[in-house]
């Protein structure tokens, strides 16, 4: 059986079309997932992530053991702020990706992927060792509401909130009277913030969220269109663009990675090697140049040679045209106006490598 979110009632009672996305019955669109996509790059929408993982990680060695389990130097993280990082195994592949927030001192919380959470507490759990550390899965006590778009913080001020969090960090909050947290972060590439409130206040926020919104034009965004916009900003899916055969190095993602962090963690030879050495393969974006849609899972080739596969593709409501990412080989002779080839439905269709994000990210905007 499916899990259902705190929401799920008012997404069927909204007409939402729902589906099952890693064990979750989840709303995949409301209207159209074009028509959605588009009000949350002009206007605000508002996203159902309850299915997210919350874990809670305390005690004295809280940071020394985050920091041998994840490539980013969590000892830098000051109070309030927020880090994108992965979750390493032994050979520097990802476990999952991760964004980790300092609450305070010996008190952090990880967000993961709804796919991910037993998985993630089973391996930490395994890398625990001598650390005195409580790693507490709060995850099926809180629900998430994402609000995103370029009026979204606007919105939010309108509510009485007098000034937001930097982007990548976490505040206290009060919203029509409801205590929560509110966190400058997105899966978008928009700016906006994303609500995590206890379950038996999840309705109450969500129905005056919406009723609230007429004047910033907010809408009930389903999976369908957050897919498209993550994919649009070349944010990575869990399970597509990463997985535990792909470092962080492949996956194009040495931004996140420190080359000095002297703590060990997981995987660190494999992943350091790689950035001195390079990798043999990586994550490229492409535009097809023509009609097709490149899928999940579709070959790729170049000069009549089999040099990888999608990982992920779809329309670009924002441009007009059909895009996705792709690991391939690396070849001194492929970069970024290349053309190379996707094989669809027994036919080869021609594709050029293009520039990476594929729509301009607007979650960088100050207060």
């Amino acid at each position: 059986m499916t899990k259902q979110t705190f929401l799920h009632d008012r997404h069927v009672a909204l007409g939402a079309r729902m589906v099952d996305f890693a064990g979750w019955d989840m709303p995949v669109q409301y209207t159209s997932i074009i028509e959605e996509h588009k009000n949350v790059r002009e206007n605000v929408g508002l996203f159902d992530v309850s299915h997210m993982g919350e874990i809670v990680v305390t005690g004295k060695d809280a940071v020394e053991f985050l920091n041998s389990i994840v490539p980013q130097d969590i000892s830098l993280l000051k109070d309030s702020k927020a880090v994108y990082c992965q979750l390493t195994n032994m050979n520097g592949g990802v476990i999952d990706d991760l964004i980790i927030y300092k609450l305070e001192n010996q008190k952090y919380l990880v967000i993961a992927n709804a796919s991910r959470v037993d998985e993630d507490i089973n391996w930490m759990s395994r890398c625990v060792k001598n650390y005195d550390v409580n790693i507490i899965n709060e995850s099926h006590n809180y629900s998430m509401i994402a609000v995103q778009g370029p009026k979204a913080c606007d919105f939010i001020k309108s509510l009485g909130v007098i000034s937001l969090p930097p982007f990548f960090s976490i505040a206290k909050g009060f919203i029509f009277g409801i205590d929560l947290w509110i966190s400058r972060t997105g899966y978008t590439g928009e700016d906006g913030v994303e609500l995590i409130v206890k379950n038996k206040y999840a309705v109450e926020l969500w129905n005056n969220l919406l009723s609230k919104g007429e004047n910033f034009k907010v809408k009930p965004i389903g999976l369908g269109a957050r897919d498209t916009l993550r994919l649009e900003a070349a944010l990575h899916l869990y399970g597509n663009d990463l997985d535990e055969g792909t470092t962080p190095i492949e996956a194009g993602l040495s931004w996140s990675v420190p080359k000095n962090k002297k703590a060990d963690y997981n995987g660190k030879q494999v992943i350091m090697d790689q950035i001195s050495s390079g990798v043999t393969k990586k994550l490229v974006g492409f535009k097809m140049l023509n009609k097709n849609i490149a899928r999940h899972g579709y070959d790729v080739y170049y000069s009549n040679e089999c040099i990888g596969h999608v990982t992920s593709g779809g329309i670009s409501p924002s441009r007009g045209d059909n895009i996705g990412l792709a690991y391939i080989k690396t070849l001194d002779n492929l970069a970024v106006g290349s053309t190379i080839q996707i094989m669809i439905r027994d036919k080869l269709h021609d594709a050029e490598i293009i520039k990476k994000p594929f729509v301009a990210k607007r979650n960088k905007e100050n207060n």
